[in-house]
């Protein structure tokens, strides 16, 4: 066959097919599905990211959810009931998942048919739109990876996770606001959506609000359509009240967090606007743009003049990025602004009015200033810890099942190791430390050898904790740990006490000690006192339940381990 030949013959059918499946919204929503099933299946080791720990407050979570307590009512949450029952629900059917892999990906149940609902509306009118909606949303999806490093090695970031849930839902509502175009839909996919950001974090609530509010002020979504959508939701909380109480609960953990919680928005945006200026640059260029575009056409003559100014890039932008803002202030580590596509999207499109022509260059290239940054960074971290995995050294955690699937760098397990030992061995020095209110170094928390350190520690107690029991032949069946953390009773399959908290964070999610609690804390068989450091937070808790110590008997259970045993 000649050469010249070959272009003219038509597409085999399997070449058809596979294009028609690469460009099928649906297809591609499918496969990460699958992906993710077979990636929970599979007994998985991934490197150790900055912070790690904070998985543990969800395991933590859906361990006491399994045996019967419930957020809010029998333990203080400092976010809220959706991702715990989601991560209980997902460990019951992949009991051997990576947690990293299992709290990430807790909402998908919830976001994917979402987006599937969504994808396939668009995808009558437009194919293409379709997919630029789905694949990004999959990308910042994929990995427990966020948009800005605290630590310069390769890894998988433990922390953030209610963080990342609020900014992947808040990139669904402000899509299903700008794209979906039947009522019913737009209706019922914004109820779910403020529904689900209720229920994950209260921020991200407020910001829907915010977007919902502005749909219905721009005539984007109808005000008949978005007071349905409020009715189905306070429904919705109205009927987990009556049968749980949860949602009155709900908010009283709410109101004592606004409490704990205090200071002036200014210098948070400012943060914001300084971690993320790559992105927040751009968009406001791109804002000042739209502005001067608008501006040089004149102001609007008439009230729909208004209402189509507001429903322009212009407004969008400004009411996104405000939005956006707004949530991300009380994050720490995100995907920062990933909600801004939706609104990108079209302006790149030109799906709105169309630009003067002189300004489309400029436009073109502001909109993809802002777009590829958290796209490119995303993809950039996800690969390097995925590509670094092959040569990282697994930690000797034998006793911690899944939550000890971790890997480092050879020489930081080495490290990890030695300075377990070098705590051990010389404590005064930290607690010196401590005394001054210092870590042992700025970002100690965010340092992955800290991280791994800490899982030798977890390791040491519970093999310690094991040993004295067929010593002294007696169960421990209740213990408390006093540190940010708690992961012994779920490594244990032990009974966590109620009415103590999940995440100690002194001064930031830890309210004031209530009398049950300390009555029921007494009645703990065992409360264990990590010392592999010594640092002022895990002293601050300490103080913080110290009358739960009293009368009881101090054992040197390990190096790096005390146990106040009850009598």
């Amino acid at each position: 066959m000649a050469m010249s030949d070959i272009g003219r013959h038509s597409p085999t059918r399997s070449g058809r097919r596979i294009a028609g499946l690469l460009l099928s919204p649906g297809a591609w929503i499918a496969a990460f599905a699958a992906l993710a099933v077979l990636a929970l299946l599979l007994p998985l080791r991934l490197p150790l990211g900055p912070n790690a720990w904070d998985t543990v407050v969800y395991l933590d979570a859906a361990w006491r959810i399994v045996l019967g307590q419930v957020p809010s009512i029998d333990f203080f949450a400092p976010v809220g009931p959706l991702g715990f029952y989601l991560t209980a629900g997902l460990r019951d059917l992949f009991p051997h998942a990576q947690p990293m892999l299992l709290v990430n990906w807790a909402l998908l149940p919830i976001m994917l048919p979402v987006l599937a609902l969504l994808a396939g509306h668009v995808a009558r009118r437009s194919r293409g739109q379709a997919l630029a909606l789905v694949l990004p949303f999959l990308l910042f999806a994929a990995l427990p990876i966020n948009l800005y490093a605290l630590f310069p090695a390769p890894g998988f970031d433990g922390y953030g996770f209610y963080n990342r849930h609020g900014a992947l839902l808040l990139y669904l509502l402000i899509a299903a606001l700008l794209f979906a175009r039947h009522r019913g839909l737009q209706t019922g996919l914004v109820a779910v959506l403020m529904l689900a950001l209720f229920l994950t974090k209260v921020t991200g609530a407020v910001s829907g609000t915010l977007l919902v509010g502005y749909a219905m002020l721009s005539g984007r979504m109808r005000l008949r359509d978005g007071v349905a959508a409020a009715a189905a939701v306070l429904a919705t909380l109205g009927l987990l009240e009556a049968a749980t109480g949860l949602t009155s609960a709900y908010l009283a953990d709410i109101l004592t967090l606004l409490e704990l919680n205090t200071g002036t928005l200014l210098p948070r945006f400012l943060t914001v606007a300084s971690v993320k200026f790559n992105v927040v640059g751009p968009a406001l260029a791109l804002m000042g743009l739209l502005a001067y575009a608008a501006w040089r056409d004149g102001p609007p003559r008439t009230p729909a003049g208004w209402r189509a100014l507001a429903d322009a890039p212009l407004g969008w932008m400004a009411a996104g990025f405000a939005a956006l803002a707004f949530f991300e202030t009380q994050n720490t580590g995100s995907l920062e602004f990933i909600g801004l596509w939706p609104i990108l999207l079209p302006l790149l499109l030109g799906a709105w009015q169309q630009q003067d022509g002189r300004l489309r260059p400029a436009i073109l290239v502001l909109v993809l200033a802002t777009a590829l940054p958290s796209a490119v960074i995303c993809l950039e971290r996800g690969m390097r810890a995925v590509m670094s995995a092959p040569g990282y050294a697994a930690l000797d955690l034998p006793d911690l099942g899944p939550l000890g699937r971790v890997s480092v760098k050879p020489e930081i397990a080495a490290r990890a190791a030695a300075m377990l030992e070098h705590y051990a061995a010389f404590p005064e020095g930290y607690r010196d430390l401590a005394r001054r209110d210092l870590l042992p170094s700025y970002i100690f928390y965010s340092e992955i050898d800290y991280q791994a350190s800490w899982l030798l520690e977890i390791q040491q107690g519970i093999a310690a904790l094991r040993a004295w029991e067929t010593a002294n032949k007696r169960q421990l069946n209740e213990v408390f740990t006093l540190d940010f953390v708690d992961p012994m009773n779920l490594l244990l399959e032990r009974s966590p006490p109620t009415a103590v908290p999940v995440g100690v964070d002194p001064g930031r999610s830890t309210p004031d000690l209530e009398p049950d609690t300390l009555s029921r804390l007494r009645e703990v068989d065992a409360i264990l006192a990590p010392k592999c450091p010594a640092t002022g937070p895990r002293e601050a808790i300490r103080q913080h339940f110290a009358g739960a110590l009293a009368g009881r008997d101090r054992i040197a259970l390990a190096p790096c381990w005390d146990m106040y045993l009850r009598p």
